[in-house]
């Protein structure tokens, strides 16, 4: 496929990004200026992770066997950009409705759901598109246009401002430029996902069948071995569920800590249906097929996994806490009506626009050069390793302008995230799962989200009450550790290939 296809199949991820990334760069901003306390942040945020953790998988399944005069993936996309839309729209207007934090909160979890039937199907579409040599390209051309998407985003609201749109409200107010930002945002993100839809045309089911015969993929175990699976795995998964809410009241943990055990134990009767129903012959169900694919991944998905763990717990970490300490450590003030603190936040939105600006180079430039070199399982762990050197320069630093070589350092990585993963794995995958071991992957982008989103709080408030600049070391440490797993991570064909470079 030529540069203006691979473009086409990933522009519409231009606007999921900047989707994302309003979310992820105001809603820190948009809670503290509804009430809420920086103890509180890491329970609101919870949303995100846990509708990425039930909407993907469903998604990757259903999208996996649709097949209508709309296509396979492309249904999903704009059902996605719709309701992200209005989703993006109504959130400035919190402050209009009873109850503006708990409408924020809820409206977030609208957010993050639509911005996920739309993307989980864009990762798959890659592999459905594209043949195994072009796999690498073309998720480096997808993270680039998630890395523009990001730059828009991120430095909308300076401009802004710039322009003289006011950055300061009254109490309880959201900034016209965050409210301005989220509605122009709405728009980007429908209209890029739309020129996605217009011009591509998806394979047929007859069409990717051939395309299958021709690759050689790892193949997983799925339902049928689910049958023999006993009941010991549930029975472990929900004792440990009970066990760690139980622990709550005598250790005097965070209430958010029944969330974590709550999800536990649901896993633990969800696998235990499955394997009954499979046990009973009933195969043709999605919630036995999730979870027999999840219970029998591919070796190299399985690798991948602790990798992908490390890696987001690190980056949900940056999410919540960074505008924040920004704020309060490099601008001096945590009140969020105040000028200074504000100023930290417009900064902080700047400089995740270097972050995301990097990133969009690094994926076309500097990833497919080093993979060359050196292959990827070592081009990622490198780069990991560079993102750890600027989550601990937040943490050594006092200059607000030298967070920008950190920003560079951390956009490396994040460009190497967004590609390296999904190329190493598209290639080994089945293209009849594509879709749901993608949604599948993307478990390990949000059980590491909601571990952070449970425990982080009960840490912080135990240890280091007030000082969230402690985070930025946990992050460090995240990427340092998601580095090292990739030894681990073997990719087929790499030693020759690297070798004869």
């Amino acid at each position: 496929m030529g540069a203006g296809g691979l473009a086409n199949i990933s522009f519409g991820f231009f606007g999921i990004q900047i989707g994302f990334v309003l979310q992820n760069g105001n809603m820190s901003r948009i809670f503290q200026t509804l009430g809420a306390e920086m103890g509180d942040l890491a329970i609101l945020w919870v949303a995100a992770p846990l509708t990425g953790l039930i909407v993907q998988p469903i998604i990757g399944h259903l999208s996996d066997n649709t097949w209508n005069r709309f296509g396979r993936r492309r249904p999903y996309f704009m059902t996605g950009a719709l309701l992200a839309a209005i989703s993006l729209i109504l959130m400035p207007l919190a402050p209009t409705f009873a109850a503006p934090l708990l409408f924020a909160a809820a409206l977030l979890w609208v957010l993050d759901a639509s911005l996920n039937i739309a993307m989980e199907p864009f990762r798959a579409f890659v592999g459905d598109m594209l043949d195994k040599s072009q796999h690498s390209t073309g998720y480096a051309v997808q993270t680039a246009f998630i890395g523009a998407g990001a730059v828009v985003a991120a430095i909308f609201p300076w401009l802004l401002e710039q322009f003289g749109v006011s950055n300061v409200a009254a109490a309880g107010e959201i900034p016209a430029t965050v409210r301005w930002s989220f509605w122009a945002g709405a728009v980007a993100l429908f209209c890029a996902i739309g020129w996605t839809v217009l011009t591509t045309k998806e394979y047929s089911p007859e069409q990717m069948a051939a395309f299958e015969a021709e690759r050689e993929v790892e193949q997983s175990a799925g339902v049928d071995a689910l049958a023999a699976k006993s009941y010991a795995g549930p029975i472990a998964w929900l004792a440990a569920g009970l066990l760690v809410a139980l622990s709550v009241e005598p250790l005097g943990l965070e209430k958010e800590i029944y969330l974590l055990g709550g999800l536990l134990a649901t896993y633990g009767v969800l696998s235990a249906l499955g394997i009954s129903m499979a046990k009973q012959g009933r195969k043709a169900n999605m919630l036995s097929s999730i979870v027999g694919d999840f219970s029998g991944m591919p070796d190299t998905m399985k690798r991948l996994a602790l990798v992908q763990f490390f890696s987001w717990s690190a980056l949900f970490i940056m999410w919540i806490y960074s505008g924040p300490i920004v704020s309060q450590y490099f601008y001096g003030s945590a009140d969020p009506t105040t000028s200074a603190y504000n100023e930290g936040a417009n900064w902080w939105n700047l400089i995740y626009t270097v972050q995301n600006g990097v990133a969009a180079v690094a994926a076309l430039l500097l990833l497919p050069l080093m993979s060359k070199k050196i292959g990827k399982a070592r081009t990622h762990m490198t780069c990991l390793l560079l993102g750890a050197a600027g989550f601990l320069g937040y943490f050594l630093l006092r200059d607000p302008n030298l967070l920008i070589v950190c920003e560079i350092l951390k956009g490396i990585a994040w460009a190497s995230i967004l590609a390296m993963p999904y190329a190493i794995l598209a290639s080994s995958l089945p293209q009849k799962k594509l879709g749901i071991f993608m949604g599948l992957f993307n478990v390990f982008i949000v059980v590491p989200q909601l571990l952070v989103a449970t425990v982080m709080g009960s840490v912080m408030n135990a240890f280091f009450p007030g000082e969230p600049i402690w985070t930025m070391l946990f992050a460090a440490a995240a990427w340092t550790l998601a580095a090292f797993a990739m030894l681990r991570v073997t990719v087929p064909g790499e030693a020759t290939e690297t070798a004869n470079a």
